[in-house]
């Protein structure tokens, strides 16, 4: 099932919290060979985890992290506007209407499910808070796995070249992406739809006031 939960909430399900971490090292440091922290638990965590972001999380029939994405409003600290915004050509992207998206991650124990539901928790939440767009840093060689989710990216910006290489792009989702997508998850809409209430019913809606229950 898909899951959305605030930083804070996490340790509600700490086994669900622990593997998204160590799932992130394996992905990020290992697979990727990212430059980036992971603690003595042999967690990848970063100062973005600790502003109480939302988490989009596939938790595996066992309770375990099968993928995620966590999201953040632009009109608060985002990593593109702090450390990438030379790609977007020094243009501050601050928006109620856009959030960022980051840390796609995907369990090397992952079910064949975990890529499409990823895309339907994102699809969710850009209609239950009717935003515009996500804007995220990627790996082009993340790409093939986007396009398998009818999610491709508009670049922005990128550098570097192979391994090296670094981009930035926005994306979105209409409505007609939730139908094959549900198809791919194998659950209703309306499945989904709770999913997304019986996490979020009564939780603020990040930088727009009201809760989930009132913009679901």
């Amino acid at each position: 099932m898909l899951r959305y939960l605030y930083a804070n909430d996490l340790s509600r399900f700490p086994l669900l919290r622990d593997t998204m971490f160590r799932d992130r090292t394996e992905q990020f440091s290992k697979r990727l060979g990212w430059d980036v922290t992971v603690n003595a638990a042999g967690e990848e965590r970063d100062q973005y985890d600790d502003l109480n972001p939302l988490y989009v999380i596939w938790e595996m029939a066992d309770g375990r992290h099968g993928g995620s994405m966590r999201f953040m409003p632009t009109v608060g600290r985002t990593m593109v506007n702090e450390h990438f915004s030379h790609l977007t050509g020094g243009v501050t992207i601050e928006s109620p209407l856009i959030w960022e998206c980051t840390r796609f991650c995907l369990s090397p124990k992952a079910d064949k499910r975990a890529s499409a539901a990823l895309a339907l928790g994102a699809g969710e939440l850009m209609d239950a808070y009717k935003l515009k767009h996500y804007v995220g840093v990627f790996d082009p060689r993340m790409q093939r796995i986007y396009r398998l989710m009818g999610l491709e990216p508009d670049v922005i910006g990128m550098e570097g070249e192979g391994r090296d290489a670094i981009g930035v792009g926005l994306w979105s989702m209409d409505a007609s992406a939730f139908e094959p997508t549900l198809k791919r998850v194998g659950v209703t809409r309306e499945m989904s739809c709770g999913w997304l209430c019986y996490s979020l019913a009564g939780k603020p809606v990040p930088s727009q006031g009201g809760t989930i229950a009132e913009t679901a």
